[in-house]
């Protein structure tokens, strides 16, 4: 059974990771989420549920402004080529629905069947915002506080430059 959101707040809060969750309408895009700015301070960020050819279930976590490219992006992280993961599969193996893809999903991967990417020029933020396993809300948490909390899902996260305008 996936976590909920109080499970995961808790398990933030067992951690010391200090985090700040605002309330708002469903957001299903980063346009939609867009309309939030100012109200919630720090980076804002886009998720990605891939999957590759070979069967590898990745998670890329990036800037919402990041350019990742499907068609090369693989090349950086060391994958097949990618495409979207099916609804289905992200439900079984990260216990949340589309429009709710998020780092602190992780919590339910408890198999470790899904490959971490945190893109550099994010984990440049002092503080980035993410949902928490719903779009309902946003999670203001340190990068610091995200790369203990991956970790402690049992994730070892590559942090790499995903985005195609890079370098």
């Amino acid at each position: 059974m996936a976590a909920t959101r109080a499970q995961l707040l808790e398990r933030l809060d067992a951690l010391g990771i200090e985090t700040k969750t605002v309330e708002h309408p469903a957001l299903f895009t980063v346009e939609q989420s867009q309309a939030l700015r100012g109200q919630i301070p720090g980076a804002h960020t886009k998720n990605l549920f891939l999957k590759c050819k070979k069967g590898t279930i990745w998670l890329i976590v990036a800037l919402e402004d990041a350019d990742i490219n499907l068609k090369t992006v693989h090349k950086t992280i060391g994958s097949g080529r990618l495409s979207f993961g099916r609804a289905e599969l992200l439900e079984e193996t990260l216990g949340v629905l589309p429009g709710s893809v998020t780092p602190f999903s992780l919590i339910n991967d408890t198999e470790r069947r899904v490959s971490v990417v945190l893109d550099a020029s994010m984990m440049e933020h002092e503080v980035l915002n993410f949902h928490p396993l719903e779009n309902t809300a946003t999670t203001t948490i340190s990068s610091d506080g995200l790369l203990t909390f991956v970790r402690d899902c049992g994730h070892e996260p590559k942090i790499l430059d995903v985005n195609a305008d890079a370098g």
